[in-house]
């Protein structure tokens, strides 16, 4: 049963995902309505979306920030429902309660849902009614130093200090010996602080070798709740991901069905409505622990959507308008597999630092298997205001060995000029026998990767790339001139 037919939806978000949530709507026929930035006037979603009304400034605080506007742009424009994509508002408790007093529906989780989930230490401790596995460590804030340090101690170095409200690797610090503890529980106080406006932070276990594996789920308003597998997500910089995966090289049929068991259970213990993920930490022995719950669609979601066929975007927004879900768990299918790359712009040689300017050539690559997620087009530029992704590279294989070959092909034909990006990690990481072989965790940079290989391996591209070329002309000119013998720079090369 529909109780919500939406007509009319507002994105309140930008770049690849406000483009993203566009094509869905209009799949679905509804309309579209994007809310912009004077910085993104010009912006790929502006241009998709059926109307486009401006916020403010560039800066995002008197822009996509601003909920109050986004609400008020929504009712003059007689908007039924509001979806907020990642970051910005998408996990703001109080944006999506005002939203719902406007009689607008909000397509995500409930505020309390969002609430409970958005502080760590509740949702440890709501988790833990369901005997699922937690990492050790502290069930509540740290009040006092010296009780932290005697906690870490008994815990056991190194430990974890982590912000309750936090996110994406903010107010997080991995303290390796007693001696650091002091000062960087300050720092990680004060990021906190910066970050969230809360300065709470806890201590957990550090597990050394952990891979990154989440679980998404699905639920309706009738009390229905599925999971989609399982995403490898263990490529990372700075606790940021920017490759992921499904499903995981390691998880068995076995294992998965007590994640995705373990995951209903979250969503049910916080009375979870739409799509959301489940995060846990896996050990060597793959030993799974709850690590959070994002109320949110996962930047990473088209990897799901490729292995399992469905369209995640229309799935939250048939929740929202009140229906059940279409499907049950048995129906849940694992085709295949699919690989994701975050094209960042930002310089991999110089510690992911952003990398700001204009896209000078921007071509994204085609064919069967390959889905390209984007904000941009050639000649825009890359505004300094928000977050430096560009696009997400998406690939399917029917195994994982194809999926990466797919992948490595589609990266060598994107073709990206005016700025570094991180097409080049990317296709480090899929020649690296780490990745390949599967025996890698989230200390995979920190471990393999560095400049020099970064450059050996462009160079190597650039010579292989070279010897082809003059190859091919040689072979254009065979009635002029005679054909090289010498075989040693040429071993191996076929037409």
């Amino acid at each position: 049963m529909i109780t919500n037919y939406m007509k009319k939806v507002l994105v309140a978000n930008r770049g690849e995902i406000a483009v993203r949530v566009i094509r869905s709507l209009k799949q679905m026929g509804i309309v579209a309505v994007a809310v912009y930035s004077e910085a993104d006037r010009d912006a790929l979603h502006v241009k998709n979306a059926d109307e486009a009304y401006l916020l403010g400034p560039a800066p995002s605080n008197q822009s996509y920030l601003l909920g109050d506007k986004i609400i008020e742009i929504a009712k003059a424009n007689n908007v039924d429902g509001i979806h907020p994509g990642y970051g910005f508002l998408s996990e703001n408790a109080e944006f999506a309660t005002n939203v719902t007093n406007a009689d607008i529906e909000f397509i995500g989780p409930k505020p309390d849902s969002m609430r409970l989930m958005g502080d760590k230490l509740a949702a440890k401790e709501t988790v833990s009614k369901y005997d699922i596995p937690m990492v050790p460590g502290t069930d509540s804030a740290l009040v006092d130093i010296e009780e932290g340090i005697e906690v870490a101690k008994l815990i056991g170095f190194p430990i974890l200090i982590k912000a309750s409200a936090g996110g994406g690797g903010k107010g997080m610090r991995i303290v390796e010996k007693e001696e650091d503890f002091r000062e960087q529980l300050k720092m990680a106080i004060n990021e906190a602080k910066s970050a969230f406006g809360n300065g709470a932070v806890f201590i957990e276990k550090y597990i050394t070798s952990p891979r990154h594996i989440e679980i998404q789920i699905l639920a309706d308003k009738h009390g229905n709740y599925i999971y989609l597998n399982e995403r490898e997500c263990s490529i990372q910089r700075r606790h940021q991901k920017v490759i992921e995966e499904a499903p995981s090289a390691i998880v068995t049929p076995e294992i998965r069905k007590k994640l995705g068991e373990a995951a209903v259970y979250v969503a049910k213990s916080c009375d979870y409505i739409g799509a959301g993920t489940v995060e846990f930490l896996m050990d060597e022995k793959l030993n799974f622990y709850f690590l959070e719950m994002n109320t949110r669609l996962q930047v990473e979601h088209p990897v799901t959507e490729y292995i399992t066929g469905l369209d995640l975007v229309e799935e939250q927004i048939r929740v929202a308008r009140g229906e059940t879900l279409r499907f049950n768990q048995k129906d849940i299918a694992l085709n295949g597999h699919s690989i994701e790359l975050r094209v960042y712009a930002e310089d991999p040689e110089n510690n992911f630092l952003p990398s700001i300017g204009t896209l000078e050539t921007y071509v994204e690559p085609k064919g069967d298997n390959i889905r390209v997620d984007s904000g941009f087009e050639q000649g825009m530029e890359v505004p300094i205001y928000y977050d430096p992704m560009l696009s997400k590279l998406i690939v399917y294989g029917n195994d994982r060995i194809e999926a990466i070959n797919t992948m490595l092909y589609a990266i060598r034909k994107y073709k990206i000029k005016g700025l570094k990006t991180t097409l080049d990690f990317g296709e480090f990481v899929m020649k690296h026998n780490a990745f390949v072989s599967g025996d890698f965790d989230t200390n995979f940079v920190k471990e393999y990767f560095t400049k020099e290989a970064i450059k050996e391996n462009i160079q190597e591209e650039s010579t292989v790339a070279a010897l082809f070329a003059v190859k091919h002309y040689m072979k254009n000119q065979k009635k002029i001139i005679e054909p090289l013998h010498d075989h040693g720079a040429w071993c191996g090369l076929n037409d």
